[in-house]
């Protein structure tokens, strides 16, 4: 299916199978994609358009190639292309192949948050090449969107998923109207797009006594912050190592989103552990049902996959239980970690939780009545934070 000179493409149907008829359309113009390969819908084209425009920024602000990995129109997981240990290759199951910048960027998007990313759909901010696609093809995905394909990805992904796996090619130099519009219940809703700049500038308000952001803290925050930017409000994203490591999105409460965001992050730390490292797998388990089998294996409720008769369908021996105590040990271990929030910390208990998860930076907005007892908060545990003055509120 090709989108080429044409200014209008109509879809399966909308949100849900019962809403038709369904499109998308420019007042003015050609569509800046082309459909390579697959039939996307209206929430593929959601995911797409907002991704794109996450990595996009990504590669803006760190000149890195950038991934996201889009569930619902908000990221699972965004990352830059920085070279992972030999531990993340393979918690994220990547040990085994050739792995280019770009490849590496979606591996660390893809492999933070794996049962949130089953499904995903995925935006690289460079060209896709064959390390990148043999990668997404060997990953439950909906499709992908890039600026272009080597002919070697293409192939690879046209033959995805008997091929019928969603390919789209946008136009990096595409750039909207300044004003966008939104229709809600037969009324539509006018704003200025969303432009503002998101760099180091923003980290200069720094109320707290500890007053020192690390380089890499402040590409850590920046890339918090640019994933806020298209994340469903209320949202915070923990991030450490150029990637995201626990998104909390579209929560009604902030410390809620503190919470979520934090227990991902927390899961992500702990899939390192050695215990889970070196648990005995029998052979050809799928990748799910390891991410599935990992995550309950690190919960509270171990102890459904490690009675008699259910721990034989995933393990060659019975494995250790790992105990509370030890999964505390473990977390107390991490640090580093920079956290972004797309408004303002009403109390102090968001900054506590965020302590439990290594949090040592932290940009937010500022502005609430309750500034003293978050600094306060932060200052008992020698977390810089910034006020960025911004709020990045996504709907």
């Amino acid at each position: 299916m090709s989108t080429e000179n044409k200014n209008s493409l109509e879809l399966k149907y909308g949100c849900n199978p019962n809403q038709k008829p369904s499109r998308i359309f420019m007042q003015q113009g050609e569509l800046p994609i082309e459909v390579l390969d697959g039939r996307p819908g209206y929430i593929n084209f959601m995911d797409a358009f907002n991704s794109w425009q996450l990595v996009k920024e990504l590669k803006e602000a760190t000149g890195l190639p950038a991934a996201a990995s889009f569930k619902h129109v908000s990221p699972a997981g965004a990352a830059v292309g920085i070279e992972m240990s030999d531990t993340l290759k393979k918690i994220y199951f990547v040990d085994d192949l050739p792995l280019t910048p770009l490849a590496t960027a979606y591996a660390r998007a893809r492999g933070a948050d794996r049962m949130s990313s089953y499904g995903d759909f995925i935006a690289l901010s460079d060209t896709c090449d064959e390390a990148t696609a043999r990668l997404i093809n060997r990953e439950v995905s909906d499709g992908v969107i890039a600026p272009g394909y080597t002919p070697e990805a293409l192939e690879i992904l046209k033959n995805k998923r008997k091929g019928t796996y969603n390919v789209i090619k946008i136009d990096p130099s595409y750039k909207p109207a300044p004003i966008e519009h939104k229709d809600v219940f037969g009324i539509t809703f006018e704003q200025g797009r969303n432009e503002i700049k998101l760099d180091e500038s923003l980290l200069t308000n720094i109320p707290t006594q500890n007053k020192e952001f690390s380089e890499a803290a402040k590409r850590d925050l920046i890339i918090a912050l640019i994933t806020l930017k298209y994340t469903q409000s209320n949202s915070v994203c923990y991030t450490k190592d150029g990637q995201a490591i626990g998104i909390g999105a579209g929560q009604q409460s902030r410390i809620h989103c503190t919470r979520l965001a934090g227990n991902k992050a927390d899961i992500w730390y702990l899939r390192q552990h050695p215990k889970v490292m070196n648990l005995p797998w029998i052979e050809k388990i799928r990748r799910a049902d390891r991410d599935n089998t990992i995550d309950v294996y690190i919960s509270d409720d171990h102890e459904d996959i490690l009675t008699d008769g259910i721990w034989q369908q995933f393990f060659t021996e019975k494995p250790e239980v790992l105990t509370r105590e030890e999964k505390r040990a473990w977390l107390d271990t991490l640090k580093g970690v920079a956290l972004g929030s797309d408004a303002f910390f009403p109390f102090g208990d968001n900054i506590e939780r965020a302590h439990k998860s290594g949090v040592e930076y932290i940009a937010q907005a500022g502005g609430s009545v309750r500034d003293d007892h978050v600094i306060d908060t932060c200052d008992k545990y020698g977390i810089t934070m910034a006020f960025t003055g911004v709020r990045l509120f996504h709907h």
